[in-house]
């Protein structure tokens, strides 16, 4: 005869339904040490690396927008502490494999000391990190902060090269187009533009490259602030760069101007630098426009996209 179960009272029901909580605080790391221990780890890899960045953002006015980079993101995430705080961690082992990618790729970029391999792995290594311990949901939280951060890496030597001389060109000959328009004779060999008191050389630091990428970084940021709807933001920052690059073609055409009808010394020192700061403005103010235009004769959401 089989004998009748026993059955459990209250308190011990209670006892064995608190049992799986409590065995996960016992295997709760107690403390943060071992954050500051992860933290200390990350921070003793990647310190010249950042350092080093730091530097060329300093000297290098292709990326002096670069600090502005961190400080936005750090922005986000503050101001959306509350909403990550009250997400569930879930940790996924597929961070793993990210974690190891990055690694991988900080190894690669320091043996073939190519400089944006190694800098864009920090961004995956902290990737991998937080889907290892915190899960994917927090991944998709941080997402857009994380990817915000690639704007702060100066791209590869041979990329910018690939940009700017197209750029240099590109601006010659709109200019040599819009010159003559106004009286002015053009004789255009390449970036090089002759005018008849001068020839005007449409140089790397002419190229717009510099105000399109800080132009861009403003673009993402303004849209950010300025707009929840996520197909605005990316339309924003697209049309960034074809308004870099006609404000950049004004200011040749301007500068031949210059030379023409008023003086051609004016064309470099303190005019020429003066001229940059004009036209970045100038581009701001075309983005605003453009932006006003498109929230006055735009639908408020477009058919499914995301808000």
């Amino acid at each position: 005869m089989r004998a009748a179960p026993q059955l459990l009272s209250v308190d011990q029901t209670a006892q064995l339904e608190a049992l799986p909580k409590s065995i996960h605080s016992a295997h709760k790391p107690q403390g943060w040490w071992y954050l500051g221990v992860l933290a200390f780890l990350v921070g003793w890899l990647y310190l010249p690396i950042i350092g080093r960045l730091a530097v060329q953002w300093w000297h290098d006015p292709n990326f002096s927008h670069g600090f502005f980079v961190p400080a936005f993101a750090g922005f986000v995430l503050w101001q959306d502490r509350e909403r990550i705080s009250k997400l569930t961690v879930k940790p996924s082992w597929w961070g793993l494999p990210v974690i190891l990618a990055g690694l991988m790729m900080l190894v690669l970029g320091d043996l073939g000391a190519e400089l944006f391999v190694s800098r864009t792995s920090l961004l995956v290594l902290i990737a991998g990190l937080v889907t290892f311990l915190l899960g994917w949901n927090y991944l998709h939280a941080v997402l857009f902060p994380l990817a915000f951060l690639i704007l702060m890496i100066p791209i590869p030597a041979i990329v910018f090269n690939q940009i700017t001389f197209p750029l240099q060109l590109f601006a010659s000959k709109i200019a040599s187009i819009i010159l003559p328009l106004c009286g002015v004779p053009v004789l255009r060999e390449g970036n090089v533009i002759g005018l008849p008191l001068m020839q005007l050389e449409v140089a790397e630091a002419c190229s717009g490259i510099r105000s399109l990428m800080s132009l861009t970084t403003l673009a993402v940021i303004y849209g950010y602030l300025t707009e929840s709807r996520i197909w605005m933001r990316v339309v924003l920052a697209v049309a960034s760069l074809p308004i870099a690059v006609a404000t950049n073609s004004l200011r040749i055409v301007g500068t031949g101007l210059l030379v023409q009808y008023w003086d051609p010394d004016k064309a470099e020192g303190f005019f020429h630098l003066f001229s940059g700061w004009l036209i970045f403005v100038m581009s701001l103010m075309m983005l605003f426009l453009f932006h006003y235009l498109m929230r006055r004769f735009m639908p408020a959401e477009m058919p499914g996209a995301e808000k």
